[in-house]
């Protein structure tokens, strides 16, 4: 009976596996490793971006006007 084989459960771990399969096949094994890293620095400096205190820009002593501001004499 192949039918009874064939509507069993999918999985978790089938799931994965089609899943690497359908990014080799689009990407290639050369350009994976690559990806990969991209993904890891990026997580990273997500990681770091969560831990850190926001960046906050010191007001200027002397701000300039805009320019719509400025009065021609």
């Amino acid at each position: 009976m192949l039918l009874g084989h064939l509507s069993r459960k999918v999985g978790w771990a089938d799931l994965q596996v089609i899943r690497v399969v359908i990014v080799l096949l689009i990407f290639g094994p050369g350009r994976l490793p690559e990806m990969m890293g991209h993904l890891g620095k990026g997580l990273q400096e997500f990681k770091k971006g969560l831990r850190e205190p926001p960046e906050v820009d010191a007001p200027a002593k002397n701000p300039t006007p805009p320019a719509e501001a400025k009065r021609e004499t």
